[in-house]
């Protein structure tokens, strides 16, 4: 579909979701699409190559980033900690690239979309959002859509960026003003072609209906391309990608609530030897580590229960009958799976420690506590992730623990799927609920009566 763009230079936003990052990133998306690779930290490397008389780039763009942290400062803060995730799931072909092409955004609060904006006003050309379903891109569209007239202002009233007005990001002005005067496309709009795949242009409008916005899978049926900057270039929605499908296992009723749409406040819960924790029915999350207590915090939009291990079972695999509430649809229990054993293998002591190794206080090092704090992310897709964490001592590592040094998990979903981990993002204390003000203590009045006959002794005659 991308050879048929008008436009020798082409630029592919691929749009993942903060609420199960990276599940929905699409695999070796750059060589199916046979896009420039990513640059590579080699100062050397290339920052542009044509095939095929076309040149096409790719960058990231992570929506819905306000459900990550409540503050857009912790979110910039956790960009380091993206890209090595990010780094992680490409795999091979992610170890020596420099990833210097992501956006963390909030079309919802507004956080970064100006600066999106403005490198789509300024790369102009064929711009593509290439996703999966639900992860934000029809929202993300209408926010970064550069709207008004024809002319615009790069990096003005801009108070989050210092970069001067003449500094273009990704591809410098002077190569787009001399690409697009040399091979300007036609875009009329009935200049259409037999066949093709891509819709016909639609008249350039200084404010053109944008994409319905919708939590339902599947609502851009076909690509949307709108024209801008008379000519400069277009803006192409494409139908998002399968996601999964997690919702076909869940009651018609409730299929809506698996999309997290705020973020979620979790509580904590203690997972104690010979306990599980379930979730809405769907997950279930075991200690199979004995003695070690688990600290679960769910960021899902689904309730959670904690409870025997031998009556997780049973109402998982709907062989037990149960109050609990459940949002599984009554067929699936024999299809209860196991999607693996997780261990939880990064350290995470530092930051969990609390005043024995903060600068302020203690100032301990972590290697010379006597125990050890390891932490994991088990992402659901398409729903959000449940944060694990346990204590353990030091000297039980390599004699107690299973042989392997970290504590395991097993998972169970439907069918063993629609589960995965990541290193902790540790986002229970980036935005855990902020202890209740405690009562002003009531005034001692103990001896008060004594010396008030004391002092009316003195001013007696």
């Amino acid at each position: 579909m991308i050879d048929e763009s008008p436009y020798s230079y082409n630029h592919i936003y691929h749009i993942l979701d903060a609420a199960d990052f990276p599940l929905s990133l699409i695999p070796q998306l750059q060589r199916r699409l046979d896009l420039m690779p990513q640059r590579s930290q080699n100062r050397r490397a290339k920052t542009a190559a044509f095939s095929h008389g076309r040149r096409a780039e790719m960058s990231f763009i992570i929506t819905r980033s306000d459900l990550l942290a409540p503050q857009k400062e912790q979110v910039d803060a956790l960009m380091p900690y993206l890209q090595q995730v990010l780094r992680d799931a490409l795999g091979s072909s992610g170890r020596d690239v420099r990833l210097g092409n992501i956006r963390c955004v909030s079309a919802k609060r507004g956080w970064w979309t100006k600066q999106v904006k403005d490198e789509i006003w300024e790369r102009g050309a064929g711009g593509w959002m290439v996703g999966k379903v639900n992860v934000g891109k029809s929202n993300l569209f209408e926010c970064v859509f550069p709207k008004g007239g024809q002319e615009r202002t790069i990096g003005q009233n801009d108070s989050t960026s210092n970069r001067p007005a003449h500094v273009t990001i990704g591809i410098s002005r002077s190569q787009v003003a001399a690409e697009r005067s040399q091979n300007r496309p036609s875009l009329e709009p009935d200049a259409t072609i037999e066949d093709s795949l891509l819709p016909p242009v639609q008249p350039e409008l200084k404010f053109p209906v944008m994409p319905i916005v919708s939590h339902l899978p599947g609502t851009t049926a076909s690509p949307i391309r709108i024209p801008f900057g008379n000519g400069k270039g277009e803006l192409i929605d494409l139908p998002g990608l399968a996601r999964g499908s997690l919702e076909d296992h869940v009651l018609e009723s409730y299929r809506a609530n698996l999309v997290m749409r705020q973020r979620v406040r979790p509580k904590q819960f203690v997972i104690k030897p010979s306990q599980s924790l379930l979730i809405s029915g769907l997950i279930r999350i075991t200690p199979s580590t004995p003695e070690v207590t688990v600290l679960a915090y769910p960021f899902v939009p689904l309730s959670a229960h904690v409870t025997s291990t031998d009556k997780a079972i049973g109402m998982h695999t709907q062989t037990r009958p149960t109050q609990v509430p459940t949002i599984a649809r009554p067929e699936i229990g024999p299809k209860m799976g196991l999607a693996g054993l997780f261990r939880l293998q990064w350290d995470v002591t530092k930051q969990r420690a609390g005043p024995l190794t903060s600068s302020s206080a203690a100032a301990r090092s972590t290697q010379t506590l006597p125990f050890a704090v390891f932490s994991t992310d088990i992402l659901v897709e398409g729903c959000g992730w449940i944060e694990l964490v346990a204590q353990v001592r030091k000297k039980d590592i390599e004699s107690t623990i299973a042989g392997q040094g970290h504590p395991v998990v097993e998972v169970w979903s439907p069918n063993g799927d629609y589960i995965a981990a990541r290193r902790p993002m540790n986002a229970w204390l980036l935005g855990k609920p902020k202890a209740a003000a405690g009562r002003r203590q009531r005034r001692s009045m103990k001896g008060v009566k004594k010396s008030w006959k004391i002092a009316l002794r003195h001013q007696s005659p």
